[in-house]
Formats: C-alpha cells, sequence, structure tokens
C-alpha cells in the first residue's frame, strides 16, 4: 500500500480589505517594538506572505502604509484604555488614567512618536494623537457629567496627564518619586482642581 502523503493546505486568497487588515497587523505588532522609520516593508510583505510590489498595491506609498499602522494604534490606545461603564463616574476617571499611565509606561519610545510625529513627517500622525485626546476627553466629560463649556478644560488636563506620565516614566522604576496609584491620584486631584477653578 502507497504511503500517501497530504498535500499542503491551499493559502486562502483574502479579500482587499481583509488583506489590508492583515498587512496592518502586522505592521502594528511590529512598530510597537520598532521605531516607524526602521520598518522594514519586506519584511510585513514576507511576514504575510506577499510581495512587497503587492504591498503598494494595497498601500500605494510606504508613508500611507505607516500612516495606517498609526491609525490602528490610535484605536487600540483608546480600546485599551477604556473604563468599566457600570462603575461609578468618578472610578471610571481613575481607571481610565490609570490605564493611560500604564500604557505610556509600556510604550514610552512608542508614545513619544506618536505624540512627536518622530519618523513620518505627516501631518495626520498628529491627527491620531489628537482622536486619541478627543476619544479620552468624551470619557472624562461623560463620567463625570463635565459641562460642555469645560471641555476644553478636560482635554487641556489629558494634556497635562500625559506629560506626567512621560516624565515619570523615564525614571527608572526604583527611583521614582511616586507610585503609579500616587500619580494617577495626582492627576485626578489636578482635573478637579482644574474644573472647580472654571465653574
Amino acid at each position: 500500500m502507497l504511503n500517501s502523503v497530504s498535500a499542503p493546505a491551499a493559502r486562502r486568497r483574502l479579500s482587499a480589505d481583509d488583506r489590508r487588515r492583515q498587512l496592518v497587523a502586522i505592521g502594528l505588532a511590529k512598530i510597537v517594538e520598532t521605531p516607524i522609520q526602521d520598518l522594514a516593508l519586506d519584511d510585513v510583505a514576507a511576514e504575510a506572505g506577499i510581495s512587497r510590489g503587492l504591498l503598494f498595491h494595497y498601500f500605494p506609498t510606504k508613508t500611507d502604509f505607516y500612516l495606517a499602522c498609526i491609525a490602528a494604534a490610535g484605536r487600540r490606545m483608546l480600546r485599551t484604555t477604556a473604563p468599566d461603564e457600570d462603575l461609578p463616574g468618578e472610578q471610571q476617571v481613575e481607571m481610565i488614567t490609570r490605564l493611560m499611565v500604564e500604557q505610556i509606561e509600556r510604550r514610552r519610545d512608542f508614545y513619544l512618536a506618536l505624540v512627536h510625529g518622530h519618523g513620518v513627517a505627516d501631518p495626520r500622525v498628529s491627527e491620531v494623537m489628537e482622536s486619541v485626546r478627543d476619544g479620552s476627553t468624551a470619557r472624562v466629560v461623560a463620567a463625570l457629567d463635565v459641562p460642555e463649556r469645560q471641555r476644553d478644560v478636560v482635554r487641556a488636563w489629558w494634556a497635562y496627564t500625559e506629560d506626567r506620565a512621560l516624565s515619570w516614566s523615564a525614571v527608572p522604576t526604583g527611583e521614582r518619586p511616586v507610585q503609579v496609584s500616587e500619580l494617577v491620584e495626582e492627576c485626578v486631584a489636578a482635573l478637579h482642581a482644574l474644573l472647580a477653578l472654571k465653574q
């Protein structure tokens, strides 16, 4: 009796949208650890099992691909900092703040690249960070039922909180002046102080 050798499984052909999502997912996984300007598109294409030329069929330029990855990073950031909406408003704000601080601590270089647009000279990089700040602002406004006239105060507070988190995370763990819980407490206290100034 002849030994049967199973043929390799046929590669499933992806739709254009699915292929774009696959490529962005690969790029996003890589840019978390690799500066975006150092991301090799040959590596992305190889991991997807396609040619570099085909990658450019889905993203006409390298910048288009980078921007798609950065936009996906912004959406992920909003997902990973979403609060438990069943919690009271004050606890939601504490949770959002803690999750944002922890995310910045984990991916400080990546976050700095998003904030300052390192590696991609395109104004749309800034638009990604603006959308993250807008989303985070909307969550705080909803959680605390902040009047619309004070939305700009909450948005400015997010910039302050990001700066505190970036400065704090730059210090080696054992040398930080406060623990993450204290940093979050100070940031939330600053929010309430700012809101009280503009009643």
